[in-house]
C-alpha cells in the first residue's frame, strides 16, 4: 500500500512539473520569440502612449470617428459583471433585441441624416457575440465616410482612400470575411488629419 501511495505522489510531482510548469514556460518562450506582439495582446501605442489593442473594440462616439459595432458589454473586458466581454444572449424573437436594433438603427440614420426607412449595415445595429469585436465590414466603414469627411472637413476621396487601405482580406484568403479594424482606421485618420487620437 505504501508503495502505491509513493508511486502516486511521484507521478503527481512529475506531471505537475512537466505539464504545470515546464510546458507552459516553453510555450510562453516560443510565443514571445515567434509572435511577440500577438503574445502580448497586440497592443497599439502612439507617441509612447498605449491607445488600445488590435483585438478589442473601444467606443468611439464623436462624429469625426468611425464607429465600431454596438456592444452589449459596453466595450468592457473585465471578468466581473453581467455582460463583461460577452454578447447579450438575446434570441431572434426577443422583444429587447428588437428594441435595441430599432434604437441603434434610428440613431444611426439620424447621425447620417438619412430617411427613417433608409437601409443601414447590419453590423452597425447588431452587437457582436463577444461585445468587443474590433472589426466592421467594409460596407459599414464605407457607410460612415460622408459623416466623417464632413465632420473633419476632409475630402470624401481622402477618407475613402483610407478606408480602402485598411480593408483586411479574409485570413489566408478564404477564412472569414473582409473586414476593417476600427481602431487602426481611426488612428490613421487622426494621422492624416494631423490630430492626436483621444
Amino acid at each position: 500500500m505504501i508503495k502505491v501511495i509513493m508511486q502516486a505522489i511521484r507521478q503527481t510531482l512529475v506531471w505537475t512539473i512537466l505539464t504545470g510548469m515546464l510546458y507552459p514556460l516553453a510555450i510562453t518562450a516560443i510565443a514571445q520569440l515567434a509572435f511577440h506582439d500577438k503574445a502580448n495582446g497586440s497592443l497599439v501605442e502612439r507617441d509612447g502612449k498605449l491607445v488600445g489593442s488590435e483585438l478589442l473594440a473601444q467606443q468611439f462616439t464623436g462624429t469625426k470617428y468611425f464607429w465600431p459595432r454596438p456592444s452589449a458589454a459596453t466595450y468592457g473586458t473585465g471578468t466581473t459583471g453581467l455582460n463583461a466581454g460577452s454578447g447579450s444572449n438575446l434570441g431572434p424573437t426577443s422583444a429587447q433585441l428588437q428594441t435595441n436594433v430599432r434604437s441603434n438603427a434610428k440613431a444611426l440614420r439620424e447621425a447620417h441624416k438619412l430617411a427613417a426607412d433608409a437601409p443601414v449595415p447590419a453590423d452597425l445595429v447588431f452587437a457582436s457575440a463577444s461585445g468587443v469585436d474590433p472589426h466592421i465590414s467594409p460596407e459599414a466603414a464605407r457607410f460612415q465616410i460622408a459623416r466623417v469627411a464632413v465632420a473633419r472637413g476632409l475630402p470624401e476621396d481622402k477618407v475613402r482612400g483610407l478606408v480602402e487601405q485598411y480593408i483586411e482580406s479574409p485570413q489566408w484568403g478564404f477564412l472569414g470575411e473582409a473586414r476593417v479594424n476600427v481602431l487602426l482606421l481611426n488612428l490613421a485618420l487622426d494621422a492624416a488629419d494631423g490630430k492626436k487620437s483621444g
